[in-house]
């Protein structure tokens, strides 16, 4: 990345609301994701390494939304947290046995989740 582009990436993230934020790292997993769908059949097609992005971004997600300094909605709380164990889960399951078409619905997640809170809904 140039010098140019890192700056720019600093001041963003500086002045960037938190939601913003989440959003950008939600359609970084998505786009991760769906070049491993796209990158199929190549030897690497970056699937581990989107995975495992994916879990440590929904696992970030699962314990903000359990913790009891939360000031959201119990109910909006537990609708992050059962999402995000379904995440989690496909993630878990995806790395032990991989199906592209299983791929579809976490990109979908993300970007739909993505898209709310950057309120483009």
């Amino acid at each position: 990345m140039s010098v140019g582009a890192q700056a720019y990436a600093r001041t963003a993230q500086q002045i960037a609301s938190p939601r913003d934020i989440e959003a950008q790292a939600l359609l970084k997993a998505a786009r991760q994701l769906q070049d491993a769908v796209t990158n199929w059949n190549e030897s690497d097609s970056g699937l581990n390494a989107a995975l495992i992005f994916n879990r440590k971004l929904w696992s970030i997600f699962v314990s903000d939304a359990i913790s009891d300094a939360n000031p959201e909605a119990i109910a909006i709380r537990q609708n992050i947290a059962n999402i995000g164990i379904f995440v989690l889960t496909q993630c878990a399951a995806l790395q032990v046995k991989p199906e592209r078409d299983r791929l579809h619905a976490l990109i979908e997640i993300n970007r739909n989740i993505a898209t709310g809170l950057s309120g483009r809904a």
